[in-house]
């Protein structure tokens, strides 16, 4: 399969890394920091790919700076609703890449890389799904979760948490960060290259599918907000 390896900013529009992942690249047109959005890395956490696309679909822009989003990370994945392709490689292991490796998900964690060191984003998120309810004394747990890799956490990722806690709609829905580094995720491999803030969005598969997506749907709008570059309302 053949991989695009960006080497300059993307331009406005659709732009695709392989034939089956695009980047939608929107652009207020005003100063301000680049966000980047993505979901479908492991093909089995379904509901930050509908996230993305329903956001999309309904118009979201950037009001400052620049906002990427790529729905599907991994096609083959999603397609076979299992973490990893059928037969491949867990694409969030992979990273920086390579990219004359033989796998196909060290090449595509190659062209990812290259493109966040081109557009040097302030915001990474990768939107995620855990089978386990976060809780400190279970590891590993993750849902419900924003989980960072540097010490101490971001403020801004404490502020997103506050946000979203105040409007739950059970207890059971309370959010927390989460201290759990991954040498070789996406996430902590961009922040250490780039400096930028990475967060893993972490829900757990406990409730509904369409409240997942709910909730990943307010936690990127909360993230945007925070970097201002898509007010809330």
């Amino acid at each position: 399969m053949q991989i695009r390896v960006p080497e300059t900013r993307l331009p406005v529009g659709v732009t695709f890394l392989a034939p089956t992942v695009p980047i939608h690249v929107l652009d207020s047109g005003r100063e301000g920091p680049t966000a980047l959005i993505q979901a479908g890395i492991h093909g089995d956490e379904v509901c930050g790919v509908h996230a993305l696309e329903e956001l999309l679909e309904e118009g979201l822009r950037p009001q400052r700076g620049r906002l990427l989003v790529v729905p599907r990370m991994n096609p083959a994945a999603y397609r076979a609703r299992q973490r990893a392709a059928p037969g491949g490689l867990d694409l969030n292991r992979c990273f920086p890449g390579s990219a004359d490796a033989d796998a196909l998900e060290h090449r595509l964690a190659h062209a990812f890389f290259r493109l966040v060191h081109v557009e040097r984003p302030a915001l990474v998120a990768t939107l995620h799904e855990s089978k386990k309810r976060y809780h400190p004394d279970v590891h590993p747990s993750f849902g419900q979760t924003l989980v960072y890799g540097v010490d101490p956490c971001p403020q801004v990722l404490e502020h997103v948490v506050a946000g979203l806690n105040s409007a739950v709609k059970s207890p059971e829905e309370q959010w927390a960060t989460h201290y759990f580094p991954v040498a070789t995720s996406s996430t902590e491999q961009i922040v250490d290259a780039i400096g930028c803030v990475g967060v893993c969005v972490e829900t757990w598969m406990g409730f509904e599918e369409s409240r997942r997506v709910e909730m990943q749907r307010e936690v990127v709008l909360r993230l945007l907000d925070a970097f201002g570059v898509v007010p809330m309302d």
